[in-house]
């Protein structure tokens, strides 16, 4: 064995990283649109289904403002704007740029229920805000989470894991 392999932690289970080893991301997702308001104010147009026959108002919205939207979503691209929403075998976090910076975070022991809160507009975009609580109080939101209710599950999922490992275990997790 070669020195680089030894320094490697084993794994039972390939791809598994114990939170006491080193932070391992779960999943990753991007904000929508619908994050912003400009976003949440198309999606509103786009849901008017009055006119006549296939010529809704929204439609005819949707094709009058397409260099709009283009320029909207190509903003969030922007290296200075990128956000992405990550969630890790310890936290929920908010990172900007394309060099990751974590901006803001929740630890998984640090909330007990994920609300989603679909503000008007984003359900257009398939979107919605994912609100982190413990109690009452509100510990992190992720605005705008792109197909917000499977990566809400994800979060309580690995949440549920987090804790349970924590509580059987004599030390702490991380």
């Amino acid at each position: 064995m070669t020195s680089a392999s030894t320094s490697i932690p084993k794994q039972i289970i390939l791809g598994v990283v114990p939170p006491s080893v080193a932070e391992a991301t779960v999943m990753t997702v991007w904000p929508s649109v619908g994050s912003t308001a400009i976003g949440q104010s198309l999606g509103r147009l786009y849901r008017i289904k009055s006119g006549i026959g296939p010529f809704s108002v929204g439609r005819i919205a949707l094709l009058l403002t397409i260099p709009v939207g283009l320029a909207l979503y190509l903003s969030l691209r922007l290296p200075w704007a990128i956000r992405r929403y990550r969630l890790t075998n310890r936290r929920v976090s908010i990172e900007r740029g394309i060099s990751p910076q974590v901006e803001q975070y929740v630890d998984l022991n640090r909330f007990d229920t994920v609300d989603l809160e679909v503000q008007p507009g984003q359900e257009w975009f398939d979107c919605g805000d994912l609100v982190f609580r413990r109690g009452q109080i509100e510990t992190l939101r992720l605005p705008g989470v792109t197909r917000a209710e499977p990566f809400r599950q994800a979060c309580l999922k690995v949440r549920q894991a987090y804790v349970s490992v924590a509580e059987a275990q004599p030390e702490p997790v991380a």
